[in-house]
C-alpha cells in the first residue's frame, strides 16, 4: 500500500492551474491606456509584472516607462530594500489600480484556460484523499470567480488577495489555508511558477514544487531555489503520493 507524501497541496493560479497572460496584459494595457500611459506591453513582458500582485505589477510597468528599470530588475520590485517604488507617484498607481480591478473582473475568462492536464490531477489528488486548494495574490473576486468557473467544486479551499491578509510572500495566506483545513504545514506541499512562490513556501514552512510551464522559465526557477521542478501536472501526483 503506497503512503502518501503529503495530505494537501496548495497551489498558486496565474501561470500554475491557469494561463492567464492574455487577460491579465489586456487589462493591465486598458488600465495604463485609459490613465494616459505606455499601453503597448506583450504578455513576454507582462508575465514579468506579475507574480507580487496588481500593485507591483503595475509599478513594475510604470518603472519600465520611466526609464527607472530594465526588464531584469523588476524582481527587485515589490521586494525588501526596493529602490524603485519610492521614485514612482503612489497616488497613480491607486488612479491605475482602480480602473485595473473592475476591468479584470469582468474579463478575468475572456482568453483565459486551464493548462492541459490540470483538472484530471486535481481529481487524481481528490481520488486519493488528498486536499486541494488555492493561494493567490489576484484580487479575491476574480479568485474565486476563475476557481468557480473552470474548477468546479475541486477545490477545498480558495483565497485570493484580501486587504486584511499579508500577500505572498508572507506566509499569511498559507497559514489561513491551512488552519481552514485542520492542517500542519508538514501535511502539505505549495505548487506555483514563479519565484515568489519558491519564498511563501519556505516563509510557511512548506516543500514546494515549481513547474516549468508557467510565467518564469526553468533556468530562472533553479537560480532562484527551486527543488522540485516537474514539467507536467501527472507528475505532481507522483511526487504528493510519494
Amino acid at each position: 500500500m503506497t503512503t502518501k507524501k503529503y495530505n494537501a497541496v496548495i497551489f498558486d493560479m496565474d501561470g500554475t492551474v491557469l494561463n492567464t497572460l492574455d487577460d491579465l496584459t489586456d487589462a493591465l494595457n486598458y488600465a495604463l491606456a485609459q490613465t494616459g500611459h505606455a499601453h503597448a506591453y506583450a504578455p513576454a513582458d507582462v508575465r514579468n509584472f506579475f507574480g507580487s500582485g496588481v500593485v507591483v505589477a503595475i509599478t513594475r510597468a510604470l518603472a519600465i516607462e520611466q526609464g527607472l528599470a530594465s526588464y531584469d530588475e523588476l524582481e527587485a520590485i515589490g521586494q525588501p530594500g526596493d529602490k524603485v517604488t519610492p521614485q514612482i507617484d503612489p497616488q497613480e498607481i491607486i488612479r491605475i489600480q482602480d480602473i485595473y480591478k473592475p476591468y479584470y473582473a469582468a474579463h478575468c475568462a475572456v482568453k483565459t484556460g486551464e493548462y492541459d492536464g490540470i483538472s484530471t490531477m486535481i481529481r487524481r489528488l481528490r481520488e486519493k484523499d488528498v486536499k486541494v486548494a488555492v493561494v493567490s495574490n489576484k484580487p479575491d473576486p476574480a479568485v474565486q470567480d476563475l476557481a468557480a468557473d473552470y474548477f468546479p467544486d475541486l477545490f477545498d479551499s480558495v483565497l485570493g488577495e484580501q486587504p486584511q491578509i499579508r500577500r505572498k510572500p508572507a506566509p499569511d495566506m498559507v497559514q489561513k489555508v491551512l488552519h481552514d483545513l485542520g492542517l500542519a504545514p508538514e501535511d502539505a506541499v505549495y505548487v506555483g511558477d514563479s519565484e515568489i512562490d519558491i519564498q511563501t513556501a519556505q516563509n510557511a514552512g512548506l516543500d514546494c514544487i515549481s513547474v516549468t510551464w508557467g510565467f518564469r522559465p526553468t533556468k530562472f526557477l533553479k537560480s532562484h531555489g527551486a527543488s522540485i521542478l516537474v514539467d507536467t501536472p501527472a507528475e505532481i501526483v507522483s511526487v504528493v503520493i510519494g
